[in-house]
């Protein structure tokens, strides 16, 4: 067999083959592209002899992702994506003096692949639609969490000059269309006091608010509350900074709601978003992000365990000694863990079962979080049963023992 460590860069690969002894054969840095592949391919033969199977090359690579990879795996190699922090700890065992190279890191991850490959991942087989699913779910949330964070920034500058703006707009959420375009045009304490009533009542008609009498009064008295003012240069540098950041809001409002479409059109042109549905506290957005992150290689979890564990839902367990204690995992796939959190809250109030299991947590002495959390697991497990034996998500058979429980203690 042949072991190879690929450290990659954006415009090149650092490769070091080795043999089954650990002996370096070849190492080369490769350009990223058709013709990187090409000579990776020409190395491996070279090495490898004319006998020499695809299977038996393996790779570790710290990414799951790109063109890149998608031609390893196309071409019949063993991939292994490496979490880049396992990737360190690793190479602690060459020098504790830090030192870093590409061409260290490219032998790091050969001996990874080769001594320790049975404790790591190999690269998920997921389909197409899968990766598109992947593809675009992750945008939708990554646009999500810049609006947000856009939204912060114009929020801590609204505080400093121009807070009345903060209390008109609370009901209309300052990151909804109409309350920025209001704010584009009257970004200062000024301007604001004399917007008329005609003028807000337009806006939220155009965007179809509903009860607009009463918001327009709502925010038409709030902006011509007395506030602290600060002085008019410096009012001014605060009104452009928060109408730039209202125009990037507003696209990313367009965009989200674009990208939105077409999440839910790939999700419901994947086979398996039938029984995602089924489950509760899934609709389309959610589905997909679980979906996305968990794949459709059926291969790729042996159990709900493994599932669980990938999930992050399924507590760890330290022990030392005589000492023992039972945690939860905070190194997780966190855009997974989010979406899970989100079913799970929502199962409540749609599930008797999830119900009754989330208030015997309770009844244990748990907070809010853990106990939603156990409601996570559990759903996780019925997921992978569903999964597994291509069924729809059913109430009574998911939850048949705590049911009886429920009956026999009635």
């Amino acid at each position: 067999m042949l072991w190879i460590g690929d450290d990659w860069a954006e415009d090149h690969h650092d490769v070091e083959v080795q043999d089954d002894t650990g002996r370096k054969l070849a190492a080369a840095r490769l350009p990223e592209g058709v013709e990187g592949i090409a000579k990776l391919h020409a190395l491996i033969a070279r090495h490898g002899g004319e006998d020499l199977d695809a299977a038996d090359v393996v790779i570790g690579i710290e990414t799951d992702r790109g063109a890149w990879v998608q031609a390893l795996t196309a071409a019949g190699y063993q991939v292994y994506a490496i979490n880049p922090r396992q990737a360190a700890r690793f190479k602690e065992r060459y020098a504790t003096s830090g030192a870093k190279s590409d061409r260290g890191d490219a032998h790091a991850l050969a001996d990874m692949v080769r001594i320790d490959r049975d404790q790591l991942r190999p690269i998920a087989g997921d389909s197409d639609q899968a990766q598109a699913v992947k593809v675009v779910a992750r945008a939708h949330q990554t646009l999500i969490w810049e609006r947000t964070r856009t939204f912060q920034r114009m929020r801590a500058s609204l505080r400093e000059y121009y807070p009345a703006a903060l209390n008109a707009y609370a009901d209309l959420t300052l990151t909804s269309t109409d309350a920025l375009e209001l704010l584009i045009k009257a970004p200062t304490p000024q301007t604001g006091a004399k917007l008329t009533r005609t003028q807000i009542t337009s806006v939220l008609a155009r965007h179809g608010r509903r009860h607009r009498d009463s918001k327009t009064n709502t925010i038409h008295t709030a902006l011509r509350e007395q506030h602290l003012t600060l002085s008019e240069p410096v009012t001014a540098a605060y009104a452009a900074t928060v109408v730039a950041h209202a125009r990037v809001l507003v696209a990313l409002n367009e965009q989200i709601d674009a990208m939105e479409a077409q999440v839910k059109a790939h999700f419901l042109a994947h086979p398996d978003a039938e029984i995602y549905l089924s489950m509760p506290g899934i609709a389309e957005i959610t589905g997909a992000r679980v979906l996305a992150e968990f794949g459709d290689d059926p291969a790729r979890y042996a159990s709900a365990k493994a599932r669980k564990n990938y999930a992050g839902t399924s507590p760890i367990t330290r022990a030392s000694g005589k000492t023992r204690t039972v945690q939860a995992r905070f190194v997780r796939n966190n855009r997974l863990a989010d979406a899970l959190q989100r079913q799970a809250f929502c199962a409540l109030r749609s599930s008797p079962g999830a119900r009754h299991y989330y208030d015997k947590q309770r009844t244990r002495d748990l907070d809010y979080n853990p106990a939603l959390r156990q409601v996570g697991n559990r759903l996780v497990g019925i997921l992978h049963g569903c999964l597994r034996t291509r069924t729809f998500y059913d109430e009574a058979t998911a939850w048949a023992h705590h049911t009886q429980l429920k009956a026999a203690s009635a």
